[in-house]
């Protein structure tokens, strides 16, 4: 399966945007799926994640409270619903997903195998 990202770009600080990542067939069992962000010169970190029916979300503390990550019925689309921009959340956003559940993947980028080609958000 492919994922596929949409809805990056640039935007002022306290700006808001949206991610979605597709995935290009129908996901079944419990996959975890979620948004990784990598700045400049740093290491890939996990922003959020979320279960297959839209349970488990786990969100970085660094977003709590600006991003929300959800999930369509099918459980073959998420979203990241990100408020309230700053200049550090500046970075490429991967999407990624993992056939295991949530509660065991967390945030780990090393634990996941597959990843979209990534969107890019600034922040000035």
């Amino acid at each position: 399966v492919q994922l596929v990202e949409s809805g990056g770009g640039l935007v002022q600080a306290g700006g808001s945007l949206r991610l979605s990542c597709a995935a290009s067939a129908h996901i079944s069992g419990s996959v975890c799926m979620g948004y990784f962000r990598q700045a400049p010169g740093k290491e890939r970190e996990g922003v959020a994640v979320i279960g297959h029916s839209g349970d488990d979300p786990n969100l970085a503390d660094s977003v709590k409270g600006r991003f929300t990550i959800s999930r369509n019925t099918t459980g073959n689309t998420i979203y990241l619903q990100m408020n309230n921009l700053k200049p550090e959340d500046t970075a490429m956003y991967y999407c990624a997903a993992q056939r295991l559940p949530c509660t065991i993947l967390a945030r780990m980028v090393p634990r996941y195998s597959t990843w979209g080609q990534g969107t890019q958000v600034t922040v000035s």
